[in-house]
Formats: structure tokens, C-alpha cells, sequence
């Protein structure tokens, strides 16, 4: 065993594994950095919703209704009166959970699909391959649309239907990984000391397919969140009173030019931490693809 151990990682993923880049990159960009501090805030604000909200997102005020930023009311008040600031703080559990979930869900029937399909191959294969490419032929919004509308506006449902939507991309790109690396020597030679297939796949095969799928998933939050948001828009989301980004952003444009305010608040958010995601997702696969690393 201690033969098979030694063998299931290649020197150079030994010497510096992911988690290592991922250090350097924090040490060597700022910009990275910057991104990393305004998502962590976005995370407590997940954790912590009503710590950091300053009101009852849901306590109405009438006689407030649509009054612009001021001290006690940082970002206004929508049509009710409520406070624009604490809805939008917990609209970002919200979108939080819900991607991160639907996500997780994808990655956890994914893999799994990807190591199988890629490792045994054949009759397998084909058949795998050939149900995760039905599932991506379906436009994404109007698959989430369909399996939601069968199931009901739940999260559950949103989950479900996001993370079933999602589940190809984790598997197919698990697949090429598999593709590429199961013919490499430390694979073949973890093989020839006695590893069985399982072994191969979590132990040897998928810690170096790690650096990809760290990508994927932040990518796919935030693929996620524009979902969400979509489907609130829609009225396919989290339904009312709970605050949703989508929903508050549907509500918003009756009142586009009588409050911008209103309006531009969670637009401008649900912008930002796609930017964000994606663009830590970019910088995190140039520091995990050797390809793209200067020597």
C-alpha cells in the first residue's frame, strides 16, 4: 500500500498542488485579492444576514414608501417602505445558497459520472456521454423553467433543476481529465502494484483533476445566480415575501424612473458578483494551468 501510495501523485503535483497556487496567487495579485474580499463579505452576509442588515427586511413602513438613500435607509425603501439595504442583504443568502447547493449537487453526481465514464469507456461511455449531451441541447433558462414549473416554485426545485442542468459540464470535464490521465505513467503504475478502480479514480486520478474543477465551480455559481435571479424575475424564484435579487429587481421597474434607486441596488449587485466570480474563476485557471504559468 505504501507503494501505491507513493505512486498516486506525480512529483511536480506534489511539490505544488492547488492549494499551493492558490496561496501565490494571493500573495502576487492584488486585483485577485480585492475579488476575494469583496466575495468573502458576500459569503458573511450569507452567514450573518441579520447581524449585518440594519432592518426587518420584511417590516413595512407606508408612509415611507420610495424614499431615497438617507442615513436611515442607506439604499431607500421600496413600494412598502421596507428597507431596500437589509433586502438585499438577505436576497444574498438567498442566491448564495441556491448556487452553492445546485452546484454541489452537480459536482456530486458529476464526478462520479465523469471518473466511470472516462475510466471503463465502451458501451459505458457512449451511454453516459450521450445523456449528459441531451441535457446540455436544452437552453438553460428554459430547462430550469420546465422542471420548475413541474415541480413548483421551491428551493428545492431550483436546486434540483439547476444542478441537474449543470451535472454535464462537471461530467464531461472530468471525463477529459480521465481521458488524458489514466494512461500517464504514475496511473499505470499504481495499476500494475495492485490498485483497484476505485482506488485509481478518488485517490489517484481525481486529486489531479482538482485544478479544473475548482474553475468549474465557481464559474458555475455564477452561472447560478443569474439563474436564480432569472427565474425570481420571472416569478418561477423564491416566492414573496422573501427577498430574492430577481424578484426585487421585477418589483423595481414599475418604478424605474420614480425611484432609480430602487432599481439599480440589486441590478448592480447581481452584476458585480457575476464579474467577481467569473473573474476569480479566470485568474484561479491561469494559476492552476501550468500552460499558463511563466517558468
Amino acid at each position: 500500500m505504501g507503494q501505491i501510495a507513493a505512486l498516486e501523485q506525480p512529483p511536480e503535483t506534489i511539490k505544488r498542488g492547488p492549494l499551493a497556487k492558490i496561496r501565490q496567487l494571493r500573495k502576487t495579485s492584488k486585483p485577485v485579492l480585492l475579488a476575494g474580499t469583496i466575495l468573502l463579505l458576500v459569503l458573511l452576509s450569507t452567514l450573518f444576514p441579520g447581524v449585518l442588515s440594519p432592518h426587518d427586511p420584511n417590516e413595512i413602513h407606508p408612509e415611507l414608501a420610495l424614499s431615497p438613500p438617507s442615513l436611515e435607509f442607506i439604499l431607500g425603501t421600496d413600494e412598502f417602505g421596507r428597507d431596500i439595504f437589509s433586502r438585499i442583504i438577505f436576497g444574498t443568502r438567498v442566491a448564495i445558497v441556491i448556487s452553492s447547493a445546485s452546484v454541489g449537487l452537480a459536482f456530486a453526481i458529476g464526478i462520479p459520472l465523469g471518473l466511470i465514464s472516462g475510466l471503463y469507456g465502451g458501451l459505458t461511455d457512449g451511454l453516459t456521454m450521450r445523456v449528459m449531451d441531451a441535457v446540455l441541447a436544452f437552453p438553460s433558462l428554459i430547462f430550469t423553467i420546465l422542471i420548475v414549473a413541474a415541480l413548483g416554485a421551491s428551493p428545492f426545485s431550483i436546486i434540483v433543476s439547476i444542478g441537474f442542468l449543470f451535472t454535464p459540464r462537471f461530467a464531461r470535464l472530468v471525463r477529459g481529465s480521465v481521458l488524458v490521465l489514466k494512461d500517464v505513467e504514475f496511473v499505470v503504475a499504481s495499476r500494475a502494484c495492485g490498485a483497484g478502480s476505485s482506488r485509481i479514480m478518488f485517490r489517484t486520478i481525481l486529486p489531479n483533476t482538482m485544478a479544473p474543477i475548482l474553475v468549474q465551480i465557481t464559474l458555475g455559481m455564477a452561472l447560478a445566480i443569474s439563474i436564480e435571479a432569472g427565474l425570481s424575475y420571472l416569478g418561477l424564484g423564491i416566492q414573496p415575501p422573501t427577498a430574492t435579487w430577481g424578484t426585487m429587481l421585477r418589483d423595481a421597474q414599475r418604478y424605474l424612473y420614480l425611484a432609480p434607486w430602487y432599481t439599480l441596488a440589486p441590478g448592480v449587485l447581481i452584476f458585480v458578483v457575476i464579474l467577481l466570480l467569473n473573474f476569480f474563476g479566470d485568474r484561479l485557471r491561469d494559476a492552476l494551468d501550468p500552460r499558463l504559468k511563466q517558468v
